[in-house]
C-alpha cells in the first residue's frame, strides 16, 4: 500500500512540474455575426453585421474598439428578391439591391463601442408578400461567403377590437382581443399604447408621451395562417397599471391625446420566434443553452416581422375614469 501511494506521489509531482506555458485562446477564426429582420412596414431596411473577436486583452476594453467587431468597408452585401419560389419550382429573381454602409449615432451606451455604429442598408418597398428574400455577404479581403434567406410575414385580420367601436377600460369584466394568424407568422404580441399630453405647470409647451401595456404573447400552432388567436384583459386593471407607471405628480397637467389608444399587434416569423426562445433568460437549474442560427457560414438571425396599429378612441366611461382617477388629467 505504501509503495502504491509513493508511486502516485511521484506521478503527481512529475505532472505538476511539467511546463504549463499554454495559450488559453484558440487560433483566431473569422466568425461573422448577422442580425436582420425584413418587414413590409419599412421602406428602409437595415442589416447589422459584425465579427466575433478574441484576444488576450480585457474583453470589455476590446469591445470599445470598433476594429474589434467591425468589418468597415471590407464587405459586399447584396439582397435578392425571388418570386414564385415553391417546393417544385426555383422561381425567378425579380430584383436585387447592393447595400450601402450607414453610420448610426443614436446607439445607447453599453459594453460595445458607441454612440455610433456601422450598419448596412437598402431602400425598397416590399410589395409582394409571397416573395423570398436572400441575403448574400462577401468578405472582399478573404473571399468568405455568408448567406441566409427568409419569407415575409403576411398581413392578417383583426377581429376584436373593431375599428369603429370605442375601447372600454372601465368594465370589471373580461374583455377579449382576437385576430386571425398571418401566413409565416408564429409569435404574436399585443400591446395597448395609451397616448397623452403632459405639461409641467409654468412651462410653455406640452410633451406628447405614451405608456405601453403589454397583454402578453400568443403562438400559433402552424404558420399557414387563418388560425383564430386570442388574448384578454380586465378593463379596470388598465387604470392600476397607469397609476403604477405615471403616478400623480402635483406639478403637471395632463390631457388625453388623439388617438387615445393604439392596439399594436406585432408578429415574428418562425425562425425569429425560435431565436427569441433560445436566447430567453434561463430560469431552471440547467444554464447551458442550445445554439440557434439560420446564417450559413456565420451565426445570428435573418428573419421577418410585421406590425399592425389599430388606433381607437376610449369610450366616455373610460375617459371619465381617467379624469377622476387622480392622475393629473383634466
Amino acid at each position: 500500500m505504501k509503495k502504491i501511494l509513493f508511486i502516485l506521489f511521484i506521478f503527481t509531482i512529475s505532472v505538476f512540474s511539467c511546463k504549463t506555458d499554454f495559450q488559453i485562446n484558440a487560433n483566431w477564426k473569422d466568425m461573422t455575426v448577422v442580425y436582420g429582420l425584413m418587414s413590409q412596414n419599412d421602406t428602409i431596411h437595415y442589416i447589422k453585421i459584425n465579427k466575433a473577436f478574441l484576444g488576450n486583452d480585457n474583453a470589455l476594453i476590446m469591445a470599445q474598439n470598433p476594429d474589434s467587431s467591425s468589418y468597415g468597408n471590407n464587405l459586399e452585401v447584396k439582397m435578392e428578391e425571388w418570386k414564385n419560389v415553391t417546393s417544385t419550382s426555383p422561381g425567378y429573381q425579380s430584383n436585387q439591391w447592393y447595400l450601402d454602409t450607414v453610420t448610426i449615432f443614436n446607439k445607447d451606451p453599453g459594453v460595445f463601442y458607441g454612440s455610433k455604429q456601422l450598419l448596412y442598408k437598402f431602400q425598397a418597398a416590399l410589395t409582394d408578400e409571397n416573395a423570398e428574400y436572400r441575403l448574400y455577404i462577401k468578405n472582399k479581403v478573404t473571399g468568405k461567403q455568408i448567406s441566409s434567406k427568409t419569407m415575409l410575414v403576411h398581413n392578417f385580420t383583426i377581429d376584436k377590437p373593431t375599428p369603429l367601436q370605442p375601447a372600454n377600460f372601465s368594465a370589471a369584466s373580461l374583455i377579449h382581443v382576437s385576430w386571425y394568424s398571418g401566413v409565416n407568422g408564429k409569435r404574436y404580441q399585443v400591446v395597448v399604447r395609451f397616448n397623452y399630453w403632459e405639461k409641467v405647470i409654468g412651462a410653455a409647451d406640452s410633451t406628447l408621451k405614451s405608456v405601453d401595456w403589454d397583454l402578453g404573447t400568443v403562438q400559433s400552432v402552424g404558420t399557414d395562417g387563418g388560425e383564430v388567436l386570442e388574448t384578454s384583459y380586465y378593463g379596470n386593471s388598465f387604470f392600476s397599471y397607469l397609476r403604477a407607471k405615471i403616478g400623480n405628480p402635483s406639478n403637471v397637467i395632463r390631457h388625453v391625446a388623439v388617438p387615445n389608444v393604439d392596439f399594436i399587434f406585432s408578429v415574428a416569423a418562425d425562425e425569429f420566434n425560435t431565436y427569441m426562445e433560445v436566447n430567453a433568460p434561463t430560469t431552471g437549474i440547467v444554464q447551458e443553452k442550445p445554439e440557434y442560427t439560420n446564417i450559413n457560414n456565420g451565426i445570428g438571425i435573418f428573419s421577418s416581422r410585421f406590425q399592425i396599429h389599430r388606433p381607437l378612441a376610449l369610450n366616455v366611461y373610460s375617459l371619465d375614469s381617467i379624469s377622476n382617477g387622480h392622475l393629473s388629467f383634466q
